[in-house]
């Protein structure tokens, strides 16, 4: 498949069926009845996720004898955590402003009632 793909890789990650097959795939390849063993909807169902993923450049398959093996693409997934990577400091400040106002609260709380043990 060439390194241009059909859909979005963030396409990809919106659906929690997708998700948890990223989530298996990516400890080890696996052929596409085990995948279909982790979820409630049919083979069919299961490879039309895979289709997507493939579509998305996150999964490739290979055959093997009579097995189709489902393998991680890691390089779109870099493209992910990149683009989430980017808002981490913006996270970590709030979640810093948030920490200062509980602080602030609870030190203003100890003032007026105690501080009790």
């Amino acid at each position: 498949m060439t390194s241009e793909y059909r859909r979005d890789v963030f396409q990809a990650i919106a659906d929690p069926t997708r998700r948890k097959i990223i989530d298996l795939i990516s400890q080890q390849p696996m052929n596409l009845k085990t995948i279909a063993e982790y979820f409630d909807i049919s083979r069919p169902a299961i490879s039309q996720q895979i289709k997507i993923l493939i579509e998305c450049g996150l999964v490739e398959v290979k055959r093997v004898g009579r097995e189709t093996y489902c393998t991680i693409q890691p390089g779109e997934l870099k493209k992910i955590a990149d683009w989430a990577g980017q808002y981490a400091g913006l996270w970590e400040d709030r979640i810093d402003s948030f920490e200062k106002y509980v602080n602030k609260l609870h030190t203003k709380k100890n003032k007026k009632y105690g501080k009790f043990k």
